[in-house]
């Protein structure tokens, strides 16, 4: 049973901001990345199909390349970790039935009980076009970033999310040709430097009142 406080977790979420300068000096605990690893797999998806991966950069060199096609930014240097989220390209029928094979292995249950959820799955997926599946896994995929950096403010850990990067040369550094994924967004984990100003500054929001709405 989680034992966090509503006022824990504000002040985890009001705490964190877009880090723009990270101390490279310092390392994320291992048992803390850990826990932030699997933060990534318990992320809820549609259907459970977890159409995604991640790919964990840690290549001094790879790194240098990817900052290259980042606008330069220095997140994807100097960050403790630095993670890129990549989308399925499609989801193949077959991508479904192992999905299902996993599912009744976890929870014991057999194929038949299973073969109705796999035919609503099924029938789903197959009606959107190549195009549409793509552009779904890729909006699923967010939902692992925002459980990632909500992650990381409660455990005490900077993060920046990346959009501003160029994915098509992401996937030809990464060697993703072919091989069913494409990038979708990136994000720095680590450490704020001392100096970066942007920790300082009052979070601007609009307030509650005009961005949600009781029905």
């Amino acid at each position: 049973m989680p034992n966090a406080t509503p006022e824990s977790l504000l002040d985890a979420l009001n705490w964190r901001y877009a880090t723009k300068r990270f101390d490279p000096t310092k390392t994320i605990p291992e048992a803390i990345w850990s826990a932030l690893e699997r933060s990534l797999v318990l992320t809820p998806s549609s259907f459970g199909l977890q159409p995604w991966k991640f790919l964990i950069v840690e290549n001094p060199a790879v790194r240098a390349e990817l900052q290259a096609v980042s606008w330069g930014q220095s997140q994807v240097r100097d960050a403790s970790h630095f993670v890129v989220l990549l989308a399925r390209t499609d989801l193949q029928p077959e991508y479904v039935d192992g999905w299902i094979e996993r599912m009744g292995e976890v929870q014991g249950s057999p194929a038949e009980a299973l073969a109705p959820l796999k035919g609503v799955i099924r029938n789903f997926v197959g009606a959107k076009t190549p195009d549409e599946r793509h552009a779904w896994n890729t909006r699923q995929t967010y939902i692992a970033l925002g459980q990632l950096m909500a992650a990381a403010a409660f455990l005490g850990i900077d993060t920046c999310p990346m959009e501003g990067i160029d994915p098509a040369a992401y996937d030809r550094i990464l060697g993703l040709e072919g091989a069913g994924y494409s990038t979708a967004v990136a994000c720095a984990l680590g450490y704020r430097a001392d100096d970066d100003r942007h920790a300082r500054l009052p979070k601007a929001r609009f307030d509650a009142s005009r961005i949600i709405v009781r029905v």
